[in-house]
């Protein structure tokens, strides 16, 4: 859709890193009206989409059409060109649709409200699609549960995120500076870049216990939270701050900038610190995506993540950084016990470390050329498994 119906604050930057021969089609969406009653910019534009796909997709020779998900509702989009063109889709669960978030079990709650319609539309939007991706296989395995048709009527891949070394070298050539923060003698500065996941905060809550507990080793440190706000555009959203001040270490270890950063400015400031802090939640769902642009700003990863995560094994097989793992829930008190003594070993590895060090063959299934190349391949196995039906 076209960017002037967003809500957020444009990244006009992006359009820079853009191929000059890419097609682009932007349609007008329903502006949000004053009591803000339909915020969700798939919906705000659904039947714009739908329009615009079906004029395409009839007078051109498209062989598949691709539904990236969220906004949830533009899945929808599939099944229905599918019934009025016969075209066949795929959907990719960037997030997973049916899912309960803190909140969802509260009746009449607004989550629990997200919660209901997704399980009345998931079904519907799934019944006829012949291809489903997801960041990791946790995304998208339940899909295949609740709908039990799509094992066998559906090719599966799990492909994450890449990372694109282009990016970063973008950089110098459009004079991005970092601004967030400055650089302090005698200070190791790590950065966290991206939202927090819900489930998130139990393992972030018992290492801020671990960090209070051991006031040594946190007076070289510093945490730089960077985009992890309530809402995309509001700077004082603060969802880490509460906990920091909660444990006595906001602004001396612990700060947050709660508002999102284009998406170049968060590189920059990748580049700028000393490290890269990633965390992941008590669901096994963290890919190493993220860990993968911590690799290209060439600076070593401190990571807190779930045992079942497959960024545990690369991070560590790689040499590009140090992971403490825990199993969920259970392993909450493993984090409160070791992130101290992780995080001085990590002040020494830091002092050693070499961005050539790194065993870069692990991460080349996370670049965007690979991982493009998988989603080639999947795309064809759809289209020739229906052609054999």
């Amino acid at each position: 859709m076209h960017e002037k119906y967003y809500e957020e604050t444009l990244d006009y930057n992006l359009e820079k890193l853009l191929p000059p021969s890419l097609r682009i089609e932007k349609v007008k969406a329903f502006r949000v009206t004053k009591h803000r009653l339909i915020g969700d910019i798939g919906l705000r534009a659904f039947f714009q989409l739908y329009k615009r796909a079906k004029q395409i997709i009839q007078s051109e020779k498209i062989d598949f059409l691709y539904v990236p998900i969220p906004s949830f509702y533009c899945a929808l989009l599939g099944r229905w060109l599918h019934r009025s063109t016969g075209i066949q889709y795929g959907i990719d669960y960037i997030d997973p649709w049916v899912h309960e978030f803190p909140g969802s079990d509260k009746i009449l709650s607004r989550h629990w409200f997200s919660t209901q319609i997704a399980r009345l539309l998931e079904p519907i939007a799934v019944k006829k699609t012949l291809l489903i991706t997801g960041v990791a296989e946790a995304y998208y395995i339940a899909v295949l549960a609740r709908n039990p048709h799509l094992k066998q009527q559906a090719v599966c891949g799990a492909m994450p995120y890449g990372g694109e070394q282009v990016d970063h070298d973008q950089l110098q050539q459009l004079d991005i500076k970092p601004y967030l923060f400055e650089k302090k003698p005698g200070k190791i500065q790590l950065v966290y870049a991206g939202a927090m996941l819900p489930k998130a905060y139990e393992p972030l809550e018992a290492i801020f216990k671990s960090l209070k507990l051991q006031p040594q080793t946190t007076k070289q440190v510093e945490f730089h939270f960077i985009g992890t706000g309530k809402t995309a555009n509001d700077p004082a959203g603060f969802t880490i701050k509460p906990l920091a001040e909660k444990y006595g270490l906001w602004q001396s270890v612990i700060f947050e900038y709660p508002k999102r950063v284009p998406y170049l400015d968060v590189l920059i400031h990748l580049q700028y610190a000393d490290g890269v802090f990633i965390l992941g939640s008590t669901e096994p769902h963290y890919t190493p995506s993220k860990s993968y642009q911590g690799v290209l700003s060439g600076k070593p990863i401190l990571a807190v993540l779930h045992t079942a995560s497959t960024a545990v094994n690369v991070l560590r097989g790689s040499g590009a950084g140090m992971v403490l793992d825990f199993e969920g829930v259970a392993g909450l008190p493993a984090i409160e016990n070791g992130f101290a003594e992780t995080l001085e070993s990590y002040c020494k590895f830091l002092k050693q470390f070499n961005p050539g060090q790194i065993n870069q063959q692990l991460f080349e299934t996370y670049s965007a050329k690979s991982v493009t190349g998988q989603l080639a391949k999947l795309l064809n196995e759809a289209t020739v498994k229906n052609k054999q039906k």
